[in-house]
């Protein structure tokens, strides 16, 4: 019984906490909902401050190439943070911390080489990939003529 009471008074600051977080959210996601502006104007879409008139809608979906290649990069930063911890204990770790890092440098050597085998590191799009294509010649030189910047 005593520790039913002791595990109670022990979580009893967590359990606050939820609660009034949940509260709180709570709260402010009814307000926002109750006082937060729905009108639709009449003037709305008219120009404003630059005289442009808009046409279209505001989202449409834009094309971003590197996104693969920034992706890519946060996951291989994140391994050095690894190699970071190992180089603070290398003393500590010694000859076995040494093979175990040499295998993970390893399989990040070799999944950084996969990954440029498979050209996900190459930001050309396949348009861009069949125009190059295109301006090379024999030998793999770029015909200058057509060559346009």
């Amino acid at each position: 019984m005593e520790t039913t009471a002791t595990l109670l008074d022990e979580s009893l600051p967590f359990l606050i906490y939820a609660v009034s977080v949940v509260a709180l959210v709570g709260i402010m996601l009814g307000l926002s909902a109750l006082l937060g502006q729905r009108s639709n104007k009449p003037g709305r879409d008219l120009p404003f401050e630059s005289g442009i008139v808009s046409v279209g809608s505001a989202h449409f979906r834009v094309s971003v190439h590197f996104y693969l290649t920034a992706i890519l990069f946060i996951i291989f930063d994140l391994e050095v943070v690894f190699l970071f911890a190992w180089a603070v204990v290398v003393r500590e770790a010694g000859w076995t911390g040494f093979i175990e890092v040499s295998i993970f440098i390893f399989v990040l050597t070799a999944a950084l080489f996969y990954l440029w085998r498979i050209g996900a590191l190459d930001w050309r799009t396949d348009t861009q990939k069949r125009q190059l294509s295109m301006l090379k010649g024999p030998g793999g030189v770029v015909n200058k003529r057509e060559f346009k910047l």
